[in-house]
């Protein structure tokens, strides 16, 4: 796991050394409300200890923050907040944008007329050929022997 240079926002709210609005923790995880919210209930789930990516991530550690985001949707549901759908999202990277290096993953409730739009690029849905795919299947597979 990467040591900070200095504690990052997220390290710091896990200390009690900045404010926040924490709506579960145990001794993996924490989450907390996010201070600039796409919606009301916005909610980030974060490791206690500092990873800046998921490459730094224990797999079961991995799996413990899935578990959370999970509950935290279904505790959303069941709030009495807006909330007809959920999006779960994680950036890994500042091109990905994360904000914050420290990994984290947003769960948002969503309800019809919200005004989070996700916009896909020029070409999404378009179908690769067969031997396109299998090509980039291939390198994948690939990618999986390299660790």
């Amino acid at each position: 796991m990467s040591a900070p240079q200095a504690p990052c926002v997220f390290c710091k709210i896990i200390a009690g050394q900045l404010p926040s609005n924490v709506i579960y923790a145990d001794d993996q995880v924490v989450a907390f409300l996010d201070i600039r919210p796409v919606n009301p209930g916005h909610t980030l789930v974060v490791p206690r200890f500092h990873a800046a990516s998921l490459a730094e991530l224990k797999p079961e550690l991995g799996g413990r923050l899935f578990q959370v985001a999970m509950h935290v949707a279904a505790a959303l549901r069941r709030s009495g907040l807006q909330c007809e759908g959920v999006n779960v999202y994680l950036a890994d990277g500042k091109v990905a944008f994360q904000e914050v290096p420290h990994i984290h993953i947003h769960v948002i409730p969503r309800f019809q007329g919200d005004a989070l739009r996700i916009n896909f690029v020029a070409g999404y849905g378009r179908s690769p050929s067969t031997e396109e795919l299998s090509t980039i299947a291939t390198k994948i597979r690939q990618g999986f022997k390299a660790r």
